[in-house]
């Protein structure tokens, strides 16, 4: 029986594991950026609302 197991190389799994830590740093990095861009946003458009309610009720639209 020929044992076919181990054939990658201990420095390419280390790569490979170093990549997807990479891959996982990244997006974490994303989603802090866009979760803070996100979070500016929301009480911007909530005052566009608001200021489109209050020219409505003053008929200036």
């Amino acid at each position: 029986m020929l044992d076919t197991r181990g054939e990658l190389e201990v420095e390419t799994l280390l790569k490979i594991v170093l990549g997807l830590l990479a891959v996982l740093l990244v997006i974490e990095v994303l989603e802090a950026i866009v979760g803070t861009i996100i979070g500016l946003l929301g009480p911007l458009i909530a005052l566009a609302i608001a200021a489109l309610i209050v020219l409505w009720l003053l008929d200036r639209l």
